[in-house]
């Protein structure tokens, strides 16, 4: 017997989202001055008003309010009409220094090459599975999907000119027996809109829009095998309150880190419960979570089984993690038990925080990339930032979601004997 499982994403202008890329952003401005910057730094979004507080370790000066105003700017929060505006809103910020009892533990000099400690104790997991070519989950895949292509048609300003920034998706997928996508059952789309007619006038107005305009952009933008599970039963739920003007950080309250599944696997696999954003990547409960991620992506990828799922625990100060866990769901294609596929991963990945700080750049300033739409799934890309003391910059190449590479696929074939 079949069954269904759904996933859901969040906009860019979703005021949980609003706050990771504040704190994505000022992390960001941090590491692109001190590279060695140790940041935790938490955003609350609300009614005019934005709150910045945390930790900071640094050599850098950021100017934290022009920061948030202009990621608030750039979602595209610029109308005094929507309570929320980055040229009028309240900023403030009650960021610190960072504990040295923390610092103490992290800081390689002290520990020697390759020994910094994890910055905090905690379970990280990473997931990978073959039902999309960026294996993740297809519900997950769509749904960010659906809100990336809503943005872009906002941006465009030609077709659905009432659009505004936040918005809400939901996929739901029926799998068969054999846990193989057959068809899209159900989708949601939420968004926040201007106030254009009538209740009834817009509510048609923008489901037929989603349905003529939206979804068929999407879909052209997904391999033919993902096609055909469009099918014309896909039950369609467009803003089912009827009305969503007032949204945003005026409509409710936003707070970094309070979206971990969307950032990671729509509920597919686990979450170990620790937020990316914000965090430097000494911070484990970000770091880490890249690593299992890549090992996850790398192992499904070079075939040793469909779907994978890694977890990694630490101590903080101590550099090793205390354990490697690995499940494969019964889907190996090796004759290894679970047991054995992770003593194989500890031997083919280096998990030292310092190592994987090293080997993907977690010190270039490449955060606020990640705070919409998900840290997985994405092309690893590269671009120039600016780099430097405040009044020197210069521009350097840097990569994007280094994690996202299947640069150890052969490495694994050769141990595995695939």
């Amino acid at each position: 017997m079949g069954y269904l499982f759904t996933s859901e994403s969040v906009s860019e202008g979703h005021p949980d989202k609003v706050a990771d890329q504040i704190s994505d952003a000022i992390l960001d401005q941090f590491l692109s001055q001190d590279p060695n910057s140790k940041v935790a730094c938490e955003t609350l979004v609300t009614t005019g008003l934005v709150v910045i507080s945390g930790e900071v370790r640094s050599e850098a000066y950021v100017d934290v309010q022009e920061v948030a105003r202009k990621v608030i700017n750039r979602i595209g929060y610029n109308k005094a009409e929507y309570k929320f505006d980055g040229d009028s809103c309240g900023v403030i910020s009650t960021i610190h220094e960072q504990s040295p009892d923390i610092n103490r533990g992290v800081t390689q000099e002290e520990k020697g090459a390759g020994e910094q400690g994890a910055g905090d104790q905690g379970l990280m997991f990473g997931y990978a599975c073959s039902e999309t070519d960026e294996y993740m989950p297809l519900s997950l895949t769509i749904s960010h999907m659906l809100l990336q292509e809503l943005a872009k048609i906002r941006r465009e300003g030609k077709e659905m000119t009432y659009l505004r920034p936040d918005a809400k998706s939901q996929v739901t997928i029926e799998y068969n027996e054999n846990n193989h996508p057959e068809r899209i059952h159900t989708i949601v789309v939420s968004t926040q809109h201007d106030e254009f007619d009538a209740d009834e006038v817009m509510l048609a107005k923008i489901k037929a829009d989603v349905k003529s305009i939206l979804i068929p952009r999407v879909k052209a933008l997904l391999p033919e095998r993902t096609q055909k599970l469009f099918t014309d039963d896909i039950i369609l739920h467009v803003n089912p309150t009827g009305k969503f003007v007032i949204g945003g950080p005026h409509g409710d309250t936003g707070l970094t880190g309070r979206k971990i599944i969307v950032d990671t696997y729509g509920g597919k696999g686990a979450h170990g419960g620790g937020a990316f954003s914000g965090k430097d990547s000494s911070k484990v409960d970000r770091s880490a979570a890249y690593a299992a991620r890549y090992i996850a992506k790398n192992l499904v990828a070079a075939g040793v089984a469909e779907e994978i799922l890694v977890q990694v625990a630490y101590a903080i100060g101590v550099a090793r993690p205390v354990s490697i866990y690995v499940n494969t769901y019964g889907t190996a294609k090796v004759n290894l038990t679970d047991a054995q596929i992770s003593e194989k991963v500890d031997k083919l990945f280096d998990l030292r925080p310092a190592r994987i700080i090293e080997k993907f750049g977690l010190k270039n300033p490449i955060f606020e990339e990640t705070a919409a739409y998900g840290h997985f799934g994405h092309k690893c890309y590269k671009k120039n930032v600016l780099v430097g003391p405040i009044n020197c910059q210069a521009e350097k190449e840097v990569e994007f979601f280094t994690w996202e590479k299947l640069d150890s696929v052969d490495a694994i074939k050769k141990e595995f004997g695939l």
